[in-house]
C-alpha cells in the first residue's frame, strides 16, 4: 500500500467526519463493476460433509449443487429441520422465512446458475432491510417496520442467487449482545447453550449462532464497534469486517455514521470470500461507497497456494505483533503463540514487533471511543424527546450522545484522524498486517480487520483472534488466514447439537444470568 493511497484514506475519513455535520457531500464516483467469483469459489467436499447439508461449507454447497448433487431445496429443507430441531435452545432467529425459502429455492432450480450464492440459505441480520419482512433491530422503535424494498447488500446477495432463510436476533439498536429491549438475555453462544452467561459476542449474535450451530450457511452482520469480529472469535467462525465503504450501508438501520460496517460471519475464509464478493461495490446511494479502489479478486486471496504439497502465502507478508499480544499464562495466551508459531512456518510469513503509536492509551481509551455517541443519538433525536421508554436497555447510552457537547465531538473527530494518521505510518509502515487484542482500533478508523478461531479453552470454548490491515486490503488479511487455515483445523470444528429441551428451561437453569446487568451493558455497548 503506497503512501499515497494512505494519504488518500485520511482524506477519505476526514471528508466522511465532516458529512455528519453537512449535508450533500459528494465523492469521486467509479464505475460498477460486477462481482468476480470464478471457479475457485466451489470447492469439492470434503467425504466427511457429504453425510449431512448442514455440514458443507458454503464453497462446498456451490459445489454440491452447481454438480446437481443437492437442489437449493433441499438444502433449505435441510436448515429448515434444523432450526425446528434447535432454535427453540439457539434462539437465533427471531423471524424464519420457511414459506418464502422453499419458494425461492423452487424457483431459482428453473434459472440459470448465478453464481456460488445460487440457492445458498443465508441468515440476515434484523437491521438489515428486507421486502415485506419486518425489520426491528431488535427494538421497540422498530418492533413494526416492514421495508418496501431490500437494503442494497441483501439485494446484492439476493441478486447472485442467494436465499435468505430468515432474520437473525440482534443486540437492542446493535448496542450489546442479543436480548430483548428490556435486556433479557436471548440468544445463546452454539458451543455453550446450557450456559446463557457465555457471551456469545454482540451485537450480530442471532447470525453468529445461527452459522455456528448449522442453521444457516453463512450470514450478514454490521460492526461498530466489534459486532462482526467478536462473536466470529466467541463462536469459531471467520467474520470479516470491511474497510469503510466497501459495503453500502444503505436500508441498514444506523448507529454511526462513519463507524458501521457491513461484513460476512462464515465458517472460513473462502465463504468470507465468496460473501464479500456478493455484497462489496459501489452504491449511488451511499457516497462512502463511491471513488473506491476497485474491489480485489477475494476469492483467489482466500485460496490457498501450495509449492508441492506445502502451503504458502500468496505473496510475502509481515505480520506485526504488538506488545503484549501473547503475553501471560492464560489459555488466550497459549493459543495466540501457538498461532504465532504455527502462521510464522508457513513460507512467506515473517513475524515482525511493532510499537504501539504514540499517545495510544489516550487516543483509544474511553473518552474518545464515546465520542461516536453523538452520531448515534442525533438520527433519533425525535424518538428521544417523545418516549425515553423506546430505547429499552440502552438508553442510557442514547443519553450520552445528547449530553455530549459540540467541541467535544469536534476534538473527538480531530482525534480520530491523529490515530488514524499514526495507524498508517507508525505501524503499517513495519508490517503489512498486524495482529490485534481488540477490535479497536480499527472499527472506529474505517480499516478491515478479519476475526477467525485459533483454539479452544479446556470448557470448549472457542478462542479466536483479529487481524487487522491497511485500507481496501481486505484480500491480504484474507490469503493470511486461508493459509492458516490450511494448516490447521479449529475451523473445521463444529459444536455438538444441544440436548437442553429450550430456552425455558435455560432460562430457569440459571436466573441470575437471564438478564444483563447496567454495568454489562454500558461494558458491551457496540
Amino acid at each position: 500500500m503506497s503512501a499515497v493511497d494512505r494519504r488518500a484514506f485520511l482524506a477519505r475519513t476526514a471528508a466522511l467526519a465532516a458529512a455528519t455535520t453537512t449535508v450533500g457531500v459528494t465523492l469521486p464516483r467509479i464505475a460498477n463493476a460486477a462481482p468476480r467469483f470464478g471457479q475457485n469459489a466451489y470447492v469439492k467436499p470434503r467425504p466427511e460433509a457429504l453425510a449431512d447439508p448442514t455440514e458443507l461449507t458454503l464453497a462446498e454447497a456451490a459445489w454440491m449443487v452447481r454438480a446437481g448433487r443437492i437442489t437449493p431445496l433441499e438444502l433449505v429443507e435441510a436448515y429448515l429441520d434444523r432450526i425446528a430441531a434447535h432454535d427453540a435452545t439457539y434462539q437465533a432467529f427471531n423471524t424464519v422465512l420457511a414459506d418464502e425459502a422453499r419458494a425461492a429455492a423452487r424457483a431459482i432450480k428453473k434459472s440459470p446458475h448465478r453464481s456460488p450464492l445460487h440457492g445458498i440459505p443465508l441468515a440476515i441480520k434484523d437491521n438489515y432491510y428486507t421486502a415485506g419482512v419486518r425489520t426491528t433491530a431488535n427494538s421497540y422503535l422498530f418492533q413494526d417496520f416492514v421495508p418496501p424494498f431490500d437494503g442494497t447488500a441483501v439485494a446484492r446477495l439476493k441478486s447472485a442467487g442467494a436465499i435468505v432463510l430468515g432474520k437473525t436476533q440482534m443486540g437492542p439498536l446493535a448496542t450489546t449482545r442479543a436480548t430483548t429491549p428490556a435486556g433479557v438475555i436471548t440468544t445463546v453462544n452454539a458451543w455453550t447453550p446450557a450456559r446463557p452467561g457465555v457471551d456469545p459476542g454482540g451485537s450480530s449474535t442471532g447470525t453468529a449462532t445461527a452459522v455456528a450451530g448449522r442453521l444457516a450457511t453463512s450470514g450478514t452482520g454490521t460492526q461498530t464497534g466489534g459486532s462482526i469480529t467478536a462473536p466470529s472469535n466467541a463462536q469459531n467462525l471467520t467474520g470479516l469486517k470491511p474497510t469503510m465503504g466497501r459495503v453500502s450501508l444503505y436500508g441498514i438501520i444506523p448507529l454511526s455514521y462513519t463507524r458501521d460496517h457491513p461484513g460476512p460471519l462464515a465458517r472460513d475464509a473462502k465463504d468470507a470470500a465468496i460473501m464479500l464478493t456478493a455484497m462489496a461495490g459501489e452504491d449511488a446511494n451511499d457516497p462512502r461507497t463511491q471513488g473506491l479502489p476497485a474491489v480485489p479478486d477475494l476469492i483467489e486471496a482466500a485460496t490457498p497456494v501450495y509449492t508441492g504439497r506445502r502451503v504458502k502465502l500468496r505473496r510475502s507478508t509481515r505480520i506485526g505483533v504488538l506488545p503484549g499480544y501473547a503475553d501471560g499464562t492464560s489459555e488466550t495466551a497459549a493459543a495466540r503463540r501457538a498461532f504465532l508459531s504455527t502462521i510464522d512456518a508457513v513460507p512467506g510469513a515473517s513475524l515482525v514487533e511493532v510499537p504501539l503509536p504514540d499517545e495510544w492509551d489516550l487516543l483509544t481509551g474511553t473518552a474518545f471511543n464515546n465520542v461516536r455517541l453523538p452520531e448515534r443519538s442525533e438520527p433519533f433525536m425525535p424518538y428521544l424527546r417523545k418516549d425515553l421508554r423506546g430505547f429499552g436497555v440502552s438508553v442510557t447510552g442514547w443519553l450520552q450522545g445528547v449530553l455530549l457537547g459540540a467541541n467535544e465531538f469536534l476534538t473527538g473527530q480531530r482525534a480520530k484522524l491523529l490515530l488514524l494518521e499514526r495507524v498508517l505510518d507508525q505501524i503499517f509502515e513495519r508490517c503489512d498486517v498486524v495482529v490485534q487484542t481488540s477490535p479497536v482500533p480499527f472499527d472506529i478508523l474505517g480499516l478491515p480487520e478479519i476475526g477467525f478461531p485459533i483454539g479452544f479453552t479446556a470448557d470448549g470454548v472457542p478462542i479466536g483472534t483479529i487481524l487487522g490491515g491497511e485500507p481496501y486490503a481486505e484480500d491480504r488479511l484474507l490469503s493470511v488466514v486461508a493459509a492458516y487455515q490450511a494448516v490447521s483445523d479449529w475451523h473445521l470444528r463444529r459444536p455438538a447439537d444441544p440436548q437442553a429441551p429450550g430456552a425455558t428451561a435455560l432460562r430457569a437453569a440459571a436466573p441470575d444470568r437471564g438478564r444483563l446487568t447496567a454495568e454489562e451493558v454500558a461494558a458491551t455497548m457496540q
